[in-house]
């Protein structure tokens, strides 16, 4: 049974979502996906949202560019964590997708990450599960060992060939 729902309003949020679903996948998660305008499909996206925790979802993870209703619209409704992605858009480069998701009214709160913060919502995701999962925090905690491991890998090839061999 899925744990983590992610939801996206257009396939054209895909690459950034995907980064959300592939780390979930790493983490041994289970997720389920969508798309559905909260717009176009209303009665579609209120079903999705009002069923969520009936169908074992702890977090939803919501995209959306532009008007960014959709992480909103799911805090609005689904009693457990929503983390918004705010996507990047041509008009305003994003800003206007993180300033509708991070400024909801009192009592309707969403966690927020970077503007096409895909892997960084999946993360967030899996540290609220992890409250209650052991192993879970387990391979979170190996996750983390595995980038500083990546960062002192890279710093030991930097040592070795010096600044203007590396990356060559």
């Amino acid at each position: 049974m899925a744990k983590v729902g992610i939801v996206m309003g257009s396939d054209s949020d895909m690459p950034v979502m995907k980064k959300a679903a592939d780390l979930l996948k790493q983490l041994d998660i289970p997720f389920e996906m969508r798309i559905i305008s909260a717009h176009r499909e209303p009665n579609v996206f209120f079903e999705y949202a009002k069923t969520a925790e009936e169908r074992g979802l702890k977090v939803i993870i919501a995209g959306a560019g532009m008007a960014a209703h959709l992480p909103g619209m799911c805090a609005a409704i689904f009693p457990m964590p929503v983390i918004g992605i705010p996507m990047h858009t041509t008009s305003l480069g994003g800003r206007d997708s993180l300033y509708s998701i991070v400024q909801m009214p009192s009592g309707i709160p969403v966690a927020t990450v970077a503007i096409n913060g895909g892997a960084n919502a999946a993360l967030l995701a899996a540290k609220i599960l992890a409250v209650s999962d052991d192993a879970l925090l387990k391979r979170l905690k190996d996750y983390s060992r595995d980038l500083k491991e990546q960062v002192q890998e890279k710093d030991a090839r930097l040592q070795e060939c010096g600044y203007e061999a590396y990356g060559k």
